[in-house]
């Protein structure tokens, strides 16, 4: 029996292949409970298809240290224990370095003098709201929005995963290539459609999202984007590799134009609405 809720993660290993066409139009082709959450939080756009009514907004935080100066004799035990270069040390005064920290806590942790505390900085906001779907239904929305400037996308990222539903299916948009963001974003995930397109530079970041996710022990298969384009070579990997190739979507300049409208791929190419649900039995919901 199909775990509840199903979580299909919808990734690509480069940027600009389709992956957010793909995501809501998944996430609009679907009947029963449909939650789509939005996890490319640097630059997300699935609310340009989905055009969501956003309920509500929530601040999140990291924990960032803050120094008393008062009670720290500098012995540099901080510095020392810090992987991310977040505190310098010097002969009278600490300096920290909130853009750099990472938020693990082991300075104020380790400090022998007490002298650390652990103060909120805000790196982005969750916001949470409703779609309407093709067949007239309700998707359950989710995004981050990473404040500009931030380096730090993965607490955000989990801060929103929070939010994941109890039942039905739910639909990950998650950033592109294979860092930090995309690990965070996809773990934890029954499924992942990658979404490459046939070309070379198609193919060389797809093999490194295939190395990511044999790695993490995800199951997965490919959508071919912008199909008769290119070559056969990412087509030819699959087959060599036993990856299966889930859905090609053609080379249309129609679909682009809709694109460049906020026209999601099931309303500007209805047919693809009946296929990414036989897309959704070959994977087993």
């Amino acid at each position: 029996m199909t775990k509840s809720p199903l979580i299909l993660s919808v990734a690509s290993g480069k940027g600009g292949t389709g992956k957010t066409t793909l995501a809501t139009a998944l996430a609009l082709s679907l009947e029963g409970p449909v939650q789509f959450l939005d996890c490319d939080v640097e630059e997300p756009n699935g609310h340009i298809f989905l055009k969501p009514e956003i309920t509500s907004r929530e601040e999140v935080f990291i924990p960032v240290p803050e120094v008393d100066e008062k009670a720290c004799t500098h012995c540099g035990l901080c510095q020392e224990v810090c992987e991310y270069n977040a505190i310098a040390v010097l002969k009278k005064r600490v300096m920290v370095f909130p853009e750099l920290c990472h938020g693990c806590g082991a300075c104020s942790l380790l400090c022998p003098e007490k002298a650390i505390k652990e103060v909120g900085k805000e790196i982005g906001v969750v916001e949470l709201g409703a779609a309407a779907s093709r067949n007239g239904s309700s998707i359950r929305f989710g995004m981050g929005l990473l404040n500009v400037g931030e380096a730090m996308s993965p607490p955000l990222i989990r801060s929103l995963k929070e939010h994941i539903d109890e039942e039905g299916i739910v639909v990950l948009d998650v950033p592109p290539g294979t860092s930090c963001p995309v690990i965070t974003a996809v773990t934890g995930s029954d499924y992942c459609i990658l979404v490459t397109e046939p070309t070379p530079f198609g193919l060389n970041d797809l093999v490194l999202a295939v190395e990511a996710l044999n790695i993490m022990g995800i199951p997965f298969g490919v959508v071919v984007n912008r199909a008769g384009i290119g070559d056969g070579k990412v087509e030819d990997y699959c087959m060599e590799n036993g990856i299966e190739v889930l859905l090609k979507i053609s080379f249309d300049r129609g679909i682009a134009e809709a694109y460049s409208r906020g026209i999601p791929l099931t309303e500007a190419r209805p047919r693809y609405a009946e296929l990414l649900r036989e897309v959704i039995d070959k994977i087993g919901g």
